[in-house]
């Protein structure tokens, strides 16, 4: 009777391993627990649309609600959603939402929650802290960049 249950929990394990492996190769976005929204439900697009003394985080609506890399990404306007549905990548934050300012200090991948973020040449960053930012604005942020596209690919790769 023993050996016959460790056979029938067998299927179960390996399912259990195969899911893992999927789960783990998917390129991770900084959600929410509860909901899966990234990046706090901000509007990915209305970060572009802004003027450089704008510099407001702004909240999406449920309605404009797209999936994508596993995530919730949620936008303020139709236009934003469909801009965001031609164009994922360019609207993507760097690092999927995570704190740039981490990755280029050698740190683990912290979720960010939208309101702390910069654009550098075109690409959107988010922050966990007001600090973080502020480090990039006053220090080398192509250096800090540099570094964290390095600790992003490694993350990626170890992932795989």
């Amino acid at each position: 009777m023993k050996n016959r249950n460790r056979a029938t929990n067998w299927p179960l394990l390996i399912l259990m391993v195969l899911s893992g492996n999927f789960v783990l190769a998917e390129e991770p976005v900084s959600k929410s627990f509860f909901g899966g929204v990234a990046i706090g439900g901000h509007d990915t697009v209305a970060y572009h649309d802004q003027a450089s003394d704008h510099h407001k985080a702004i909240k999406g609506e449920r309605a404009y609600t797209i999936e994508w890399k596993g995530a919730k990404w949620r936008f303020a306007t139709r236009a934003d959603s469909e801009a965001f549905a031609l164009e994922p990548e360019k609207y993507t934050p760097a690092y999927n939402g995570f704190c740039a300012n981490a990755l280029s200090l050698g740190n683990e991948l912290v979720k960010t929650d939208g309101t702390h973020w910069q654009i550098f040449e075109d690409q959107l960053f988010l922050f966990y802290a007001r600090e973080g930012r502020q480090r990039w604005l006053d220090g080398n942020y192509e250096e800090y960049k540099t570094v964290a596209d390095r600790a992003w690919q490694e993350f990626i790769t170890n992932q795989e």
